[in-house]
């Protein structure tokens, strides 16, 4: 599949709360943080996705997965092969996951004409029905792929349900070709190699992020100790 390498621009996907381009929903996307995850917030991943409803489930992993089965799904990733990224809210909520998994071009040879790198990654995500129409997702996948460009990834790759229109809104705002088979869809994005804006991007986006997330953990803990005084509400 031939694809046009641009800037991932993906500013306008979902049914935002203000009609695309207005301040209110201008407002929203600014507030979105996105924070790289570790092996310490595996539990918070694992309470994000068992809050799935079965719908949900069926989007992000193409059934509904039962409660055992996810958790196995968190307790098997690997940080230091995949990267991912998280949106906390403002009681230290994880509201959305972005899984960006990484494979040897090798391991998938059906695809093995896209790229000439010995890598291609692919992208999965998930908000909580608390936090949809935010343009979270697209936040994630803009992270993801400046990421992949960064590691020496040249194609970010999806594959999802062909019902699932979170995705498809995603990937056409990227400018990614759709191919769909059977009720699912793949797709692929070229990405243009790393520049010095995108490393000084992704540098700012992470040091943006972790304070974000300090400054709700210090606000949270204040709130706390404060309400132990009498009177206080």
């Amino acid at each position: 599949m031939n694809l046009t390498a641009t800037e991932p621009s993906v500013s306008n996907a979902g049914n935002n709360a203000g009609a695309p381009g207005s301040q209110e929903h201008q407002d929203l996307r600014a507030s979105v943080r996105v924070k790289e995850l570790s092996e310490r917030d595996r539990r918070r991943m694992l309470m994000h996705f068992l809050a799935l409803a079965d719908s949900d489930r069926l989007l992000r992993f193409g059934s509904a997965l039962p409660d055992e089965l996810i958790t196995k799904y968190v307790q098997k990733i690997d940080f230091a092969r995949d990267t991912l990224f998280g949106v906390y809210d403002n009681a230290l909520k994880l509201i959305a996951v972005g899984h960006l998994g990484f494979s040897s071009r090798d391991a998938l040879p059906m695809h093995a004409d896209v790229t000439n790198k010995e890598r291609v990654a692919e992208f999965g995500v998930s908000v909580s029905s608390s936090a949809r129409n935010m343009g979270i997702g697209t936040k994630l996948f803009e992270r993801a792929a400046t990421h992949c460009r960064n590691a020496d990834v040249d194609t970010l790759y999806m594959h999802c349900l062909s019902s699932n229109q979170t995705m498809m809104r995603i990937a056409r705002k990227a400018g990614m070709e759709i191919e769909r088979s059977h009720g699912e869809a793949d797709a692929y994005l070229k990405l243009l190699p790393a520049s010095a804006t995108s490393v000084m991007r992704e540098a700012v986006d992470e040091q943006v992020a972790q304070l974000d997330y300090t400054l709700k953990a210090n606000t949270r803990a204040a709130v706390r100790w404060l309400g132990n005084f009498p009177g206080f509400k």
